[in-house]
């Protein structure tokens, strides 16, 4: 059965009539977005010149970023357990478990605002959106660009992915399982293999990334939206934020602006409140709306939050964790240069125990 033909919207006020304050949000995000994006880009630099001098058996003048391990999700969640089970921390990758603690409370208090503005494959995917609508969509008519039913069934991927990761981890693996994998030659080296995964790709891999970013400029944030189970894991804990997306029915007039500037097309125009775990916290929506008080934040009118404070309270509950775990120890790994040396020479033939 073919979908409802859906009411055509209402124009948008003039921009002379209320100059909307929070227009700033979006541009402020491609900011933060750029400097993190940057800032990883010198982390795999840094880390690559570390690797190489670590390999050679000269010298080492480079240091290992600590930041690498945000690249390292499984042993994160693996590092969660063993937290969970022992109260122990992982002394191996302790940064990677740092980064996912940071996710997870900065998702609760701010919803995924780890998503929408520090993960540098989210800032990456918003440069793709952004291409898509300058080339392929710049004159499209609809609001949103997927078929709902089609968009529901891509999504429950990220959420099945995320199940089996939890059901491999969280439940099939004891406690003499995790401590076991925790100290493999596998787990020393997994940032070098995911190193390598890079600089030494192959076609398959290739490939692969090639169709998704073909992928993302066709849909908004296809990795993000469909697959990454991160981002499941991230949005499950969002849904329980006392924070979200509120809209007047009373003052809004269908211009349908928040739907369309969604990045993962939520119908923001015919909710009474985006309490999904899909939002971002990216705060386009509100920015996009032409009707003051009309897309508020956690209340109605003027009683409302700033939505500036989404990102404020998400990047700051991140950045005090980074400093909480630095004061403590538990962002160095414990590994000595000779062992890392050591794994990473032979890390292109390990597999997973």
């Amino acid at each position: 059965m073919s979908e409802p033909v859906a009411a055509p919207a209402r124009e948008a006020p003039a921009p002379a009539k209320w100059r909307n304050p929070h227009g700033l949000l979006p541009t402020l995000r491609w900011a933060v977005q750029g400097a993190y994006l940057l800032f990883f880009v010198v982390v795999g630099i840094e880390f690559h010149s570390f690797y190489r001098q670590a390999v050679s058996g000269g010298p080492v003048t480079a240091h290992r970023p600590p930041a690498v391990e945000g690249f390292l999700p499984i042993s994160a969640l693996v590092g969660l357990k063993r937290f969970l089970l022992t109260g122990l921390y992982d002394e191996v990758h302790p940064a990677g478990l740092t980064i996912l603690f940071a996710a997870i409370l900065s998702s609760f208090l701010a919803r995924k605002v780890f998503c929408s503005w520090v993960c540098p494959v989210g800032g990456i995917s918003r440069a793709l959106e952004w291409a898509g609508e300058k080339t392929i969509w710049r004159r499209r008519k609809r609001e949103t660009l997927v078929n709902r039913w089609a968009d529901r069934g891509l999504i429950s991927l990220k959420y099945l992915l995320l199940a089996f990761f939890a059901w491999a981890i969280l439940w099939q693996m004891d406690g003499d399982a995790i401590e076991r994998f925790l100290h493999t030659p596998y787990n020393y080296a997994a940032d070098a293999k995911m190193l390598l995964f890079f600089t030494d790709i192959s076609r398959t891999a290739a490939i692969t990334l090639v169709l998704l970013v073909v992928l993302s400029v066709l849909v908004k944030h296809f990795w993000c939206r469909y697959l990454c189970p991160y981002g499941a894991l991230v949005g499950l804990v969002s849904w329980m934020s006392p924070q979200r997306v509120v809209r007047d029915g009373a003052t809004c007039i269908d211009c349908r602006a928040c739907t369309r500037t969604c990045p993962v097309e939520i119908p923001v125009h015919r909710k009474a409140s985006v309490w999904t775990p899909e939002c971002t916290g990216c705060m386009s929506c509100v920015a996009a709306c032409p009707v003051e008080d009309c897309l508020t934040v956690t209340r109605k009118g003027k009683n409302s939050l700033s939505p500036y404070l989404i990102p404020l309270v998400g990047l700051g509950t991140i950045y005090l964790l980074w400093g909480v775990a630095r004061l403590t120890g538990h962002w160095h790994t414990s590994l000595s240069l000779d062992t890392l040396a050591e794994v990473y020479r032979i890390a292109a033939s390990l597999v997973h125990p």
